[in-house]
């Protein structure tokens, strides 16, 4: 846990207070640089995360249909599809080396369209070469950035984010399980295909920017006016990405703690009753990434999962991505996760609900599936 202050980039001060995401320790130490401060104080960056997919085919309704379809039906694994692809190079080669002609480049390099790696594939040079870079953000001199926004605008998200915050603020940063979130997203992005959508605790909205390049409407929420100002600007920074499939993000404020939606006309991100009747009206999917941290705001979490679900008109689909996180307490004397086990006993209270108009059923997610940005998927998630 490291608190880094604009004054002390050299001399990192540890407090006791202080929350720092996993995501960030990948970062090269050179481009460490921050010239700016939010509205309470903080440190911002802005990070380029890499996709490992072309953006062009993800814009590509018929392409992205067809072959998505195809693979997914086909194959019930990211590894399995990564197996077909490196057998159907394998078989290239042999049919080139038989005499048959293959597309070639300027070169005379053979030329094989190959679809995302899995994790497994990820040599360490590639992890190195994809890390996540921080640049300097300044205000009144964005146009020093112009040209390397334009170099990674196809295949990067651009995100702002704090590096280290105190627990309360721990939204502002990107956590793992966003990515891992993000990936499913991608890998099965038929099925979230034109869905209007709802996302618990938002934060950064990494995770609702990639559900913005396939699904119709997005509503990510949060709670706290400096975040979900930090999180509009995020989606204003990837609109390229959402463009090309027409989807839209919707930056509102949920807060857990309180029954209802903020409809207050003078709250920068309310919601309109138009809004809440499209929520209740169509959303198929709701979808929370890494917000198991506290068990209070575990307890609100599902008294708001459940309430919104009473009022949908259809039946909807929960994802939850979490880090199982390992702490030692002095109440036990151990290494326990807490957190993590009074989130399962929260889901197990939620399968057994005996309620007439509902039911809930929840089934794990294996996690075998190609990963689409470079981060480090570790056993815990």
């Amino acid at each position: 846990m490291v608190d880094v202050t604009e004054k002390e980039m050299d001399n990192p001060t540890f407090k006791s207070d202080t929350v720092l995401s996993d995501v960030h320790l990948h970062c090269p130490s050179k481009r460490h640089l921050m010239v700016r401060l939010n509205a309470v104080g903080q440190p911002v960056f802005l990070s380029y995360f890499k996709l490992l997919w072309d953006t062009e085919d993800l814009a590509s309704e018929k392409h992205v249909g067809e072959a998505a379809t195809e693979r997914e039906h086909q194959y019930g694994s990211g590894d399995e599809l990564c197996d077909k692809d490196r057998n159907n190079l394998k078989k290239e080669s042999e049919l080139n080396s038989g005499g048959i002609q293959a597309l070639l480049d300027d070169d005379g390099d053979l030329e094989v369209a190959r679809r995302p790696r899995s994790a497994s594939d990820l040599g360490a040079e590639d992890l190195l070469r994809h890390r996540v870079y921080p640049v300097i953000l300044m205000k009144g001199k964005e146009d020093a950035f112009e040209d390397e926004e334009q170099e990674f605008a196809c295949d990067v998200v651009k995100i702002e984010h704090t590096m280290a915050t105190p627990l309360e603020d721990v939204g502002k940063q990107v956590w793992r399980a966003a990515f891992l979130l993000a990936d499913y997203i991608l890998f099965q992005r038929d099925t979230f295909r034109c869905c209007s959508v709802l996302e618990l605790g938002g934060g950064t909205g990494i995770t609702s920017i990639i559900m913005g390049t396939v699904a119709k409407r997005v509503y990510c929420t949060d709670v706290g006016e400096d975040l979900l100002a930090m999180c509009e600007q995020n989606v204003a920074l990837n609109k390229h990405l959402m463009e090309p499939g027409r989807g839209e993000v919707k930056v509102k404020e949920l807060d857990w703690l309180k029954d209802g939606f903020c409809t207050d006309p003078e709250a920068t991100y309310s919601w309109s009753e138009e809004e809440i009747a499209d929520l209740h009206e169509h959303c198929t999917v709701i979808m929370a990434a890494d917000v198991f941290y506290d068990d209070d705001l575990t307890d609100a979490l599902f008294r708001t999962l459940y309430r919104i679900t009473h009022n949908l008109r259809s039946s909807c689909t929960v994802y939850l991505a979490l880090e199982k996180r390992l702490n030692f307490t002095l109440r036990h004397m151990d290494v326990t996760c807490e957190a993590y086990s009074h989130f399962r006993n929260t889901l197990n209270d939620l399968e057994n609900l005996q309620d007439r108009k509902i039911k809930y059923t929840a089934e794990p997610i294996k996690l075998d599936f190609c990963q689409f940005l470079v981060y480090e998927r570790i056993e815990q998630l």
